[in-house]
């Protein structure tokens, strides 16, 4: 028989499907942040896209909206939680994960948000509020991470049609590589020409 819980998340996931973008946008911020829907706002996404294409970008970008929201309420939950908070969340990955977010700060987090299930995404998100990872930051990786997730997955879903989950299912090693080193050289390039202009500027 199922729980209560279970029984209400199906009675959300119905309701988020009939309204478009705003459910998507509902069914992204509780994913991220209170409740769990694996994969269901990718389903969405997907499913949104294919009915009617030239609507993408705003499916995308609410399902960005929300998953961002999302984040940043459970960061601001583990800020106020504590490091106690933390260690009784992350399970036997805490300590690897509390260093590799505090010794790569913005681009840990980006690395931590691109890549592919079943990655433990939320115990990062954790790590950040506890660790006081700067919210600007904390923020900013999150989005581009979202945005190129959700922006790939609507092009795909455009394209390939129904097939789009699937391909990102047998190919999401080598995507979340590609993507991970794209943003990584990026990263590098633009600190080499902040840098650069602050040198000249001294």
């Amino acid at each position: 028989m199922p729980s209560k819980l279970s029984v209400w998340k199906q009675k959300i996931i119905l309701f988020a499907g009939s309204l478009g973008a705003p459910g998507l946008f509902l069914i992204s911020f509780l994913d991220s942040s209170v409740l769990s829907f694996p994969i269901i706002n990718d389903l969405l996404l997907i499913q949104l896209s294919i009915s009617n294409p030239l609507r993408m970008p705003l499916y995308a970008g609410a399902a960005t909206a929300g998953s961002v929201l999302g984040c940043v309420l459970l960061y601001f939950i583990a800020y106020k939680g504590g490091e106690a908070f933390f260690h009784k969340n992350a399970g036997v990955h805490g300590h690897a994960v509390r260093h590799w977010v505090e010794q790569n700060g913005f681009a840990g987090m980006l690395v931590a948000a691109l890549l592919p299930p079943p990655t433990p995404f939320k115990v990062f998100v954790f790590a950040a509020g506890v660790f006081e990872v700067p919210v600007v930051s904390f923020t900013l990786a999150i989005t581009i991470a979202r945005v190129l997730r959700y922006f790939a997955i609507g092009f795909l879903s455009v394209r390939y049609g129904q097939d789009a989950l699937p391909y990102l299912a047998h190919h999401k090693l080598q995507v979340a590589a590609v993507v991970t080193l794209f943003v990584v050289v990026s990263y590098v390039l633009s600190r080499l020409i902040l840098r650069h202009k602050h040198n000249e500027a001294s």
